[in-house]
């Protein structure tokens, strides 16, 4: 199962705890730049959209996949922010989890996954060959980078985590099991974050980012409510739709408020046709413009 795959009925979550964090490695580490007016801007998140894809598919032990872990940690460094990796070993997999952080105070974590799925099993045609993922899994990662540039970091009312999950998207392919990623970062975690957003399949030239059901209501009415100040209600439609297995369980799981940003209603979902003509630099900025707002009021 994985992003997408239907649940029952959301469970009693268990009580807040507080978990540790292990082993991170620390790559760098460059003083916060001084505050310069931007605003999220859909063309450059859209050109990260576009490098992603050049890589070739990006499913962990692939060229890809170390090439987009060098492009992420070489970006967000150069905007100013503390990177650092988190290695781990699950299902017989190695991966890597990637965190930029920047700012002061209370822990709010925007997380995306950046790896791609090894197989297009749901392909017609060429079901045996690996999906592109210019929508789930290089859409995320580019609202990510987008932010690390334009956040206003002096206006942030938090301690901002942007964090690039491994192994999400591999479950039910030789039986491995969906969300691996956050799976272990959740339970390594040392300190307990106010709030979890998921950016997940959020460039479709059709975006319709409904209510995932297991999200938590507060924060998921939070931000919808931004969504419709800055004029995207016609996008961001307030009414549930899906419970999807992804990678904002982790957190639910732990009592974390937890929100899954997603664009379900995708016909392109694991398969070849993941490409980038379903991308629109629209769409990215809608949901980078509601995270940038989000997080610098």
């Amino acid at each position: 199962m994985e992003t997408g795959a239907p649940l029952s009925p959301r469970p009693k979550l268990p009580a807040r705890i507080r978990l540790f964090l292990i082993p991170i490695l620390l790559l760098g580490c460059h003083p916060l730049s001084p505050s310069i007016e931007r605003r999220f801007d859909g063309r450059e998140a859209f050109r990260h959209v576009q490098a992603q894809l050049a890589m070739g598919p990006r499913y962990p032990g692939s060229p890809g996949w170390e090439a987009v872990q060098r492009y992420i940690q070489d970006h967000v460094i150069r905007q100013g922010w503390t990177f650092e990796v988190q290695p781990f070993t699950a299902s017989g997999i190695s991966g890597r989890n990637l965190i930029a952080r920047a700012g002061q105070g209370p822990v709010v974590l925007v997380g995306a996954h950046y790896d791609t799925r090894h197989r297009a099993d749901r392909d017609p045609e060429r079901p045996q060959d690996p999906v592109p993922g210019a929508n789930d899994g290089a859409s995320g990662v580019a609202v990510l980078l987008e932010l690390a540039r334009v956040l206003d970091r002096p206006r942030l009312r938090d301690e901002v985590w942007l964090v690039f999950f491994d192994a999400e998207d591999q479950g039910e392919l030789n039986g491995m099991p969906w969300i691996l990623g956050s799976t272990h970062f959740a339970a390594a975690m040392t300190v307990t974050p106010t709030a979890m957003i998921l950016v997940d399949m959020v460039g479709d030239v059709d975006p319709q980012f409904y209510y995932e059901r297991n999200s938590d209501p507060g924060l998921r009415e939070r931000l919808w409510r931004v969504a419709a100040e800055l004029g995207y209600s016609r996008w961001f439609i307030p009414e549930p739709r899906w419970a999807l297995i992804d990678d904002h369980l982790p957190f639910l799981q732990r009592g974390i408020p937890a929100v899954d940003i997603i664009d379900f209603d995708y016909p392109a979902w694991h398969t070849t046709t993941d490409t980038l003509d379903r991308i629109s630099p629209q769409t990215l900025e809608a949901v980078g413009r509601v995270l940038e707002r989000f997080l610098e009021r």
